[in-house]
Formats: structure tokens, sequence, C-alpha cells
């Protein structure tokens, strides 16, 4: 029957990196048999999934329509192949979408609360941009996220703490001697470094920026925080960093010295989001309180208390 399910995974594959020739390297095949596999699906059915140009590759309207399908039939397949392999006892599954910034300085110790809690819960995890988060939840990837409500609208949002945001300076930046803190008036005329515009991160340091008279760099932007950390030593600039990842990593690092940010707005809303479709989720309700449990012990001021 066609198309296959290897023939949808190439597709979604493509859509997702935006490249044939990073989506061959990821499936292990070569790209033109990628690329006649895919022509094969298109011919078949009638339709155009992608553009193929330099840049890339675009997709259709009928393409966007067909990769949201697949996406759907390829977690449905992967559901059914975990439930009948699965000796786990019966307690639900999660697939958890959730920010870089957030998950390896949060989650650790909120599975480990979830486990005890609900032994028999699985919680797939996966981290993403937010751009991605958004894709995946629509899609049918995620069944749920954690990530900055304002950026995925037409959700359920249910609001879990305010994060305040860090800079980090060179050891020799004259900000690094300030342990009060960073004021607007200390940042005028800073170059400010970010990850790339995929996060929402991006966005408030933008709005930082031009808050407090700086200009954001046009020359680097970062795919992880700790390359901008690395940036932030080098003295180009003054790295934005969020409050977990600050407390949990960076000030343990000798090349930076990092600073909380005293300036209005500097922080961030971080929300568990569900599709509006769906009702509460088997094992939601005990993630939400692990989540909010455990950003309390870290200082987090929790929100829906």
């Amino acid at each position: 029957m066609r198309p296959t399910l290897r023939q949808l995974e190439y597709i979604v594959t493509v859509s997702r990196l935006g490249r044939f020739s990073q989506a061959a390297e990821v499936l292990n095949v070569s790209q033109p048999s990628l690329s006649a596999q895919i022509a094969t699906v298109e011919q078949e059915l009638g339709i155009r999934i992608f553009e193929r140009s330099r840049g890339g590759v675009q997709t259709t309207a009928k393409g966007e329509d067909f990769i949201e399908r697949a996406q759907k039939i390829l977690v449905d397949v992967q559901d059914l192949r975990h439930a009948m392999v699965s000796d786990a006892p019966v307690g639900g599954r999660l697939r958890l979408g959730v920010l870089p910034s957030i998950g390896p300085y949060l989650l650790p110790q909120v599975i480990k609360e979830v486990h005890h809690a609900r032994p028999g819960l699985r919680i797939v995890v996966r981290e993403e941009n937010t751009r991605d988060l958004e894709h995946g939840l629509k899609s049918g990837r995620f069944d749920l996220i954690i990530s900055t409500p304002e950026d995925h609208p037409n959700t359920v949002q249910e609001r879990l703490f305010n994060e305040p945001l860090w800079i980090a300076t060179a050891v020799d930046d004259p900000l690094a001697r300030d342990l009060q803190g960073v004021g607007a008036e200390d940042l005028q005329n800073r170059i400010f470094l970010t990850l790339d515009q995929s996060h929402r991160l991006s966005r408030i340091v933008f709005a930082l920026a031009a808050e407090c008279g700086g200009v954001v760099s046009d020359e680097y932007e970062g795919t992880t925080l700790d390359s901008i950390v690395l940036m932030a030593a080098s003295g180009i600039g003054v790295a934005v960093l969020p409050d977990l990842y600050a407390r949990r990593q960076g000030i343990y690092r000798d090349e930076v010295r990092l600073r909380p940010l005293k300036v209005t707005n500097a922080n961030r809303d971080i929300a568990m989001l569900t599709r509006s479709t769906e009702g509460p989720l088997p094992g939601q309700r005990v993630l939400t309180q692990s989540l909010r449990s455990v950003a309390r012990g870290m200082g987090m001021s929790i929100l829906g208390d």
C-alpha cells in the first residue's frame, strides 16, 4: 500500500530539516534514493509536496496538509508498537515537548517526583525550539508542551512559573564587578547575544536591548545557551540567560561572570500547553503538580497557585 510508512518518514524528515541532504544523512540513505522515493509519492498522488531551490525546500499548501496527516499516522504507529512491546504497568504515556533552555535543568527532578507518585506513567521527552514545539503540538506529535504561552495561541494554557533573566559577561568586563545586579542604564550601547530567532528568548532579548538602548548582535546567533556563554566569555557582548540555566549550570562556568538583570520585563512566563480540542490527559495533573513543586523549590515565582 502506498505511500509506505518509510516514505512518510522520508517526507516528514525533509519537512523538519528543510534540506534533502540533511534528511538523507539523518535517515542513513543516499540523497538520490530519498529524492526518488518522495518523487514517487508525488507522482502517484498527483500533488507537489515540496518546491526545491538552492536555499532548501519549501512546503506547498497541499504538502502542509499531507505532512500534518503523515505525522499523525507515524505517531499512531509508534504508539501502537510501544503498547504491544512494553512490559511497563498500565499507567499512561505522555509525549512531552520542552524548550531546551528548561528541559535539562528542571525535568530530571520532576520526572523523579512523577515516577514516585505514579510509577506506571511513562513520559517521553523531546527538546525543541519554540517554533517546532508549536508545530509538534498542532500535528499531534506532542501531547503537551512546556513553553512560553504567548507563542502558542488557541491552546489550553496552564501557567506554571515566572522565570527571571540573567546576563553573562567576560570576567574582565566592568559589569562583572556589579554584585547587586545590572540595570537598564548599565546596558546602554551594549551588544546583546542570544539564540536564533526560532526561540522566544530571542524576541525577549530584542525587546530588552531596545529598552536598554543596546543592540542585538547581527554577527552571531547561538543554537544553545552554552554557545552564547562562550561568545560572552570572549568579550564581544553580554549573553542573556534564563534563571534555570544560570543557577543550575551557568554560575559554575569559570570563563564568565553571571549577574541578575534588574530591568522591567526581564523575565518570562512558562506554561503547560495542550491542544484546545483535548480534555485532561492521563497523568497531566501529577506532572503539572510536580513541575510547580520543583520550580517552587528552585525559588521560582509560581503562577496559578
